[in-house]
C-alpha cells in the first residue's frame, strides 16, 4: 500500500515544523508551503491525497485557495481538504464546507486530533469511492439490492423496509465481507438524522433480517460478531 501523501499550506513555519514531524512518524509523506500561491503550486506538482490548509495566509485567504483547487481541471480538484483556522466565527466554517472543505479544526489543536481526523477523511474519501465503483444493482444469491430504485428483493419479491433500513442495509453491502461495529454502521448513513442510542441498530437489524431472511432467527445475509457488531455475508444463496 502506498504511502498517504500530504501538503500543509500554512504561514507558522514551526507549527508546520511541528506537524510535519509527527505526521511523518505516523506514517504519511509531508511537505509544506508557506502561502496560497506556492500551495498551489506544489499541489499541481506533487498531487497530495490530502491538503491542510490554513484559513488566515499571507497572500490570499485559505477559503480562496479552497475555490481554486475545486476548480482545478481532473482529478486534483478532489483532493480531500482539511481546513485550519484560529477564528472562532462558525460562519467560516460552514463557507468552507460549503465550498468544498472535508472537515475543519480550529487552532490550537492537538496533534492527535489533527491526525484522527486526517484519517477519519482519508477513510471516508477511500470508502466513498469503494461505493461509487459498486454497481447500481447489488446481487447476492436471490437478494437484490437496487440502489438507483432503492429497492430490495429476495427471490423477486419486494422486501418491506424503511428508507433508514434501506440505508442501514446498503451500508452494510457495499462493505460485505467487513466486521463492521454499530458506531461504524451509524457514521456509514451520516447526514441522516441518526439515533444516538446505538442499542437502535440492533432493533433495526432484527426487522431488516425479517425482511431479507429465510428464517430471521437463523441469519444467513446478515451475522452478529458477538462484542463487537455486525458482518453482511459474502457469499449467499
Amino acid at each position: 500500500m502506498s504511502t498517504p501523501q500530504l501538503l500543509m499550506i500554512e504561514d507558522d513555519a514551526r507549527l508546520a515544523q511541528m506537524v510535519g514531524e509527527y505526521l511523518t512518524q505516523s506514517g504519511f509523506g509531508f511537505a509544506h508551503a508557506a502561502d496560497g500561491a506556492s500551495g498551489l503550486e506544489q499541489l499541481q506538482q506533487r498531487s497530495p491525497d490530502l491538503v491542510i490548509l490554513d484559513l488566515m495566509l499571507p497572500d490570499t485567504d485559505g477559503l480562496e485557495v479552497c475555490r481554486r483547487i475545486r476548480a482545478l481541471p481532473g482529478g486534483q480538484a478532489k483532493v480531500a481538504v482539511l481546513m485550519l483556522t484560529a477564528k472562532g466565527d462558525p460562519m467560516d466554517r460552514i463557507i468552507g464546507l460549503e465550498i468544498g472543505a472535508d472537515d475543519y479544526l480550529p487552532k490550537p489543536f492537538e496533534p492527535r486530533e489533527l491526525l484522527a481526523r486526517i484519517r477519519a477523511v482519508l477513510r471516508r474519501r477511500g470508502e466513498g469511492q469503494a461505493a461509487a465503483d459498486t454497481p447500481a444493482v447489488m446481487r447476492f444469491g436471490t437478494l437484490d439490492i437496487d440502489r438507483n430504485a432503492r429497492t430490495v428483493t429476495v427471490g423477486g419479491q419486494l422486501a418491506d423496509l424503511t428508507s433508514y433500513q434501506f440505508d442501514l442495509l446498503v451500508a452494510m453491502a457495499e462493505r460485505a465481507g467487513r466486521v463492521l461495529t454499530r458506531d461504524q454502521i451509524m457514521e456509514a448513513v451520516r447526514g441522516r438524522e441518526l439515533e444516538a442510542f446505538d442499542r437502535s441498530i440492533d432493533v433495526h437489524m432484527g426487522r431488516i433480517r425479517a425482511a431479507i431472511e429465510v428464517d430471521a432467527k437463523n441469519p444467513k445475509r446478515i451475522l452478529t460478531v458477538r462484542g463487537v457488531g455486525y458482518v453482511f455475508a459474502k457469499q449467499q444463496d
